[in-house]
């Protein structure tokens, strides 16, 4: 059975379903693979808009699979490795799921049902927006296990969103917390009823695709790109080329004309 099920709820979304619901969607050599391809196959896949990432069952994703037996061979390109080199490969090979995550092409909406603790929390925090079930939890809960709380971009990405000095109190304790305290520090953008929770995402995704493909791809690449940027300036010349770019697409005189008529806009595909 494949640890991630991928449905296309409509034009241009794509739901992405952790499936391991017996283990809490934990993370395992295959379902860190599987989701990697997939994310990164979105590239190339000019019909998906949104996708929409999810857990079966109750919980979103409880992290790294504590139970199971990982060793040299389980993931590629590792066979005969020592433990260390196997470990140091594990590492990379899940960081490069949340980079999946980050740098896919397509906004990544994380529709959080369940527990969302330690990897699971890194894959939340990786995405583009988070709409959380009631029951969602959360926690960068790495440091229980006696390793840093630094793990896979949680180091980068919580003081962005939450600032420096509330993500050191969460990394330094690892403590768990609800939905309603994930929106008061805005690490969410809304808590909705759990058999809301996936209508909500879909709501949300249908607003960004009823924008240009272009207008999208651009803001998700220029929102991400300036994240980093060292100063204002640095970060208004990718806005400059960015706009100027999308002068030629067509689509600014299509808003004009579908203004004008009182309709939608069909906007031109790239």
């Amino acid at each position: 059975m494949s640890t991630i099920v991928q449905t296309l709820l409509e034009d241009g979304i794509l739901e992405l379903r952790l499936n391991r619901p017996e283990r809490l969607n934990a993370l395992s050599e295959e379902l860190i693979g599987e989701l990697t391809d997939v994310l990164r196959g979105l590239n190339r896949n000019r019909e998906v808009r949104v996708a929409i990432l999810t857990g079966e069952g109750k919980g979103f994703c409880a992290g790294a699979d504590l139970k199971a037996e990982s060793k040299p061979g389980a993931i590629p390109g590792t066979e005969g490795m020592s433990h260390l080199g196997y470990v140091y490969k594990y590492q990379e090979y899940l960081a490069e799921l949340m980079l999946a995550i980050h740098e896919c092409d397509k906004p990544v909406i994380a529709a959080i049902n369940g527990a969302a603790v330690g990897g699971g929390f890194a894959i939340a925090l990786a995405s583009d927006i988070r709409i959380a079930s009631e029951q969602a939890r959360f926690g960068a809960v790495f440091i229980k296990t006696g390793l840093s709380s630094c793990d896979v971009g949680t180091s980068y990405f919580l003081p962005r969103l939450v600032g420096a000095s509330l993500a050191a109190e969460l990394m330094l304790t690892g403590r768990v917390f609800g939905a309603a305290e994930a929106a008061r520090m805005n690490l969410v953008s809304r808590v909705v009823a759990p058999e809301m929770l996936l209508e909500s995402a879909r709501e949300m995704a249908r607003a960004i695709t009823a924008n240009s493909e272009y207008g999208v791809w651009m803001t998700k690449k220029g929102l991400r790109a300036n994240l980093d940027a060292p100063s204002l300036r640095h970060a208004m010349e990718l806005e400059n080329r960015t706009q100027v770019l999308g002068c030629f697409t067509g689509c600014m005189e299509e808003s004009m004309k579908a203004f004008q008529e009182g309709r939608a806009p069909r906007w031109n595909r790239l």
